[in-house]
């Protein structure tokens, strides 16, 4: 610790941060342009000039480090003529068009000059004009605002993970550029609209909508992904407008990807189920919400009579929240039926428990990492952020997987190979760690089984640093490995993986609420999806699942839905893929509706409405508490979410959640397939879940991520 001043104040900091750190924490405002605290210090917009005792010039406070006896002036009149003269600076080509600016309102550059500037110009000459850039649909470019902060440079770079956009010409010809006839690619280039402090760099879809003051902030987080980022949508005459990160250091710090920022379009398309419908003599009928209730419980009773209850099985979204998943269960114990599953992209159920297995933030304090089967990239591009600010702290990551996915970090070591090798990779790992120290296999049950696999030299020569190096470990599997066919063994072996090297051992899991769900699902201990649809069922009741689109990895399961007599869609929007329904119940998506989730890494969330639902639409919750009123069945009388959600989560106990863990082992060797074919799925961002593959500006980016598929996928 060290002692300085700051405006006369005295105290006392770490060693080794800047004035404008220190300034912060002590609630002293410094004018700042091209700062930010998530990124280098660039030091090129000269507007956070301090006096230091003893120094004959000012310096900038974002790059000038505090030491010890330092005495620091922010307010003098050398200090207020420095800042002055740099706004005036920065002033002479900015065009004076605020009244048409959609920064208006909350610029960086309008609150500062008003602070710091001059109140007239004395410049007369001609302004410079720059020409826009056309660099994708997201977003739009105004050049000539422009005041090289480098700001954008920086982020696509530093958090983006590739330089898409750079600093061309020298002196008054300095503009912002991307490469000849590029777009903006990242996952993440929605952030550069907020780092910038002038109007260069708008939202596309958001321009010349509304105006900031116009504009009710709301909370609420994401649910396209299991990181669970917190959001702040920007409402307008009850309807979205935009959607802004909300800061959170241990969740998504202060950035959102591009499908939480822009899939708020998907809530006002066109296929937004607005009433209930009943089809009849193969023609869609719009009927009030009574009449569909009780089509529905005729329906499901005649079902149980005839057939049993347990012909009558629910599927459910893994973005379904806690409470519309305890509901739905609920109901099915009610009735008297196992058949409740939310897994329907799995195809091996023999484990459970998924999650990270530590803290997000703790994914930077790793040394060594190994990832298999995952291209979290794109399935989780924040998640992706925090391993490469790993790699870029010292840490080493070995990336296994079956699609050649470049993640714009520098890899140790990556292997491509076919889904079907994952299972020899870990069993040719576990049996390096026994070559190199027989003793940290710690699981006896392996020990037997790998003592007989032959040993890969290639995988004992990279595992030697691995295994001895005396740091932080980590072995994560992602989405493609939970959904291949031998998952469970996948679990098993990655954990015995773990445990041999004292490191710890996650999932990357992609289902939004997949550990809230787990918790459910461990507790009842329900029929999974495979054994569920195995049946013969005769009624049928999904919930936010779009069954031709959203069930990928079980083909089957779409052929086997199409047979079941009578099927009930509760969903926000209608479309092709409810042809063969019989029934479509108007739900309101998240941002209409209340409800839990739980991330990957254990933290609950709750949200509550911010916009009013559309047309007869009604929260998820409440049509599935009525439906239960309707079928007659006892204990359904919650008047909130919140009553809801306390039937699952008591304040006073600690939640029990699943282990991530494997239920059986199968030690037999199996013979790779020999047809050469990957059985995976990958899912690109925009096509993740309903909402999303209705957000049009997300579909119109030129290039679409790549990812060179070496082998035929399935």
């Amino acid at each position: 610790m060290i002692k300085l001043k700051i405006d006369g104040k005295s105290i006392e900091v770490q060693s080794k941060k800047t004035i404008i750190e220190v300034a912060d924490e002590v609630g002293i405002d410094i004018p700042r342009f091209c700062y930010h605290k998530k990124l280098t210090v660039a030091a090129n917009c000269r507007m956070c000039l301090v006096q230091v005792k003893n120094i004959g010039k000012p310096l900038p406070a974002c790059a000038t480090q505090v030491m010890d006896g330092m005495e620091v002036s922010t307010k003098t009149k050398f200090t207020k003529e420095a800042q002055q003269s740099v706004m005036e600076f920065l002033l002479i080509n900015h065009p004076l068009d605020c009244p048409i600016c959609d920064q208006g309102g909350e610029c960086e550059l309008q609150d500062t000059a008003v602070a710091y500037g001059a109140s007239e110009s004395r410049y007369a000459e001609e302004k410079r004009v720059v020409v826009n850039k056309n660099i994708g649909p997201l977003i739009s470019t105004d050049l000539t605002r422009c005041i090289q902060c480098t700001r954008c440079v920086r982020f696509l770079k530093e958090i983006g993970g590739v330089q898409e956009l750079g600093l061309v010409g020298r002196g008054e010809h300095a503009e912002i550029s991307a490469y000849v006839d590029k777009s903006v690619e990242s996952e993440l280039s929605g952030n550069i609209i907020d780092l910038c402090p002038v109007g260069a760099l708008t939202s596309k879809p958001f321009r010349y909508k509304a105006r900031t003051w116009e504009l009710v902030r709301r909370p609420t987080i994401s649910i396209h992904d299991s990181l669970g980022s917190n959001l702040e949508m920007h409402i307008k005459d009850d309807r979205v407008m935009r959607t802004l990160p909300k800061e959170n250091d241990a969740i998504n710090e202060c950035w959102i990807s591009d499908r939480d920022r822009f899939s708020y379009e998907g809530f006002y398309h066109n296929d937004r189920l607005l009433e209930p419908m009943i089809k009849k003599n193969k023609k869609w009928l719009k009927v009030d919400w009574e009449e569909a209730l009780l089509f529905i419980a005729k329906n499901i009773n005649r079902s149980i009579a005839h057939e049993g209850q347990d012909s009558v099985a629910f599927l459910h979204s893994p973005q379904s929240s806690i409470e519309e998943s305890y509901l739905i269960h609920k109901i099915a114990d009610k009735i008297g039926t196992q058949n409740v599953d939310y897994r329907i992209t799995q195809k091996n159920f023999d484990f459970s428990g998924t999650w990270l297995g530590c803290e997000i933030s703790e994914i930077e304090t790793l040394d060594q990492v190994i990832i298999l089967g995952s291209n979290m990239r794109f399935d989780q591009p924040l998640l992706t952020h925090r391993f490469r600010k790993m790699v870029h702290q010292g840490g080493k990551l070995i990336f296994i997987n079956a699609l050649e996915h470049d993640l714009l970090i520098p890899l140790e070591k990556k292997i491509i190979c076919k889904s079907q090798e994952y299972r020899t990779q870990l069993i040719q790992m576990l049996r390096a760690v026994y070559e190199i120290e027989p003793k940290k296999i710690i699981n006896q049950d392996i020990l037997a089984f790998i003592k007989k696999q032959k040993l890969n030299a290639d995988t004992l020569q990279w595992m030697k640093q691995f295994v001895k190096g005396k740091n932080k470990k980590a072995i994560f599997l992602g989405q493609n490995a939970l959904e291949a066919n031998d998952a469970s063994d996948l679990v098993f072996l990655a954990n015995c993986l773990a445990e041999s090297v004292s490191g710890l051992f996650g999932s990357l899991s992609n289902y939004p609420n997949g550990v809230g769900l787990d918790l459910i699902a461990h507790k009842q201990e329900l029929k999974s999806t495979k054994d569920m649809m195995a049946k013969k069922i005769s009624s049928l009741i999904t919930l936010n699942i779009e069954p031709k689109y959203d069930i990928r990895a079980n083909i089957n399961l779409t052929d086997l839905i199409q047979k079941i007599n009578f099927k009930v869609a509760i969903t926000p929007y209608s479309g092709d893929a409810f042809d063969d329904f019989d029934c479509l119940l108007p739900m309101a998506i998240y941002t209409e509706s209340s409800g839990s989730y739980i991330n990957i890494a254990r933290k609950l969330q709750s949200i509550k409405a911010i916009t009013s639902p559309k047309g007869q639409s009604r929260p998820a919750w409440k049509i599935l508490r009525v439906l239960g009123n309707y079928l007659d069945l006892d204990d359904f009388d919650y008047d909130s979410s919140e009553q809801v959600l306390c039937k699952v989560i008591h304040p006073k106990k600690r939640l029990a959640y699943p282990p991530l863990a494997a239920k059986k082992f199968n030690n037999k060797e199996k013979p790779l397939k020999k047809d050469g074919r990957n059985e995976i799925h990958p899912i690109l961002p925009e096509q993740s879940d309903m909402i999303v593959r209705r957000a049009i500006s997300l579909h119109s980016k030129k290039n679409k991520p790549l990812i060179n598929i070496r082998q035929e996928v399935l």
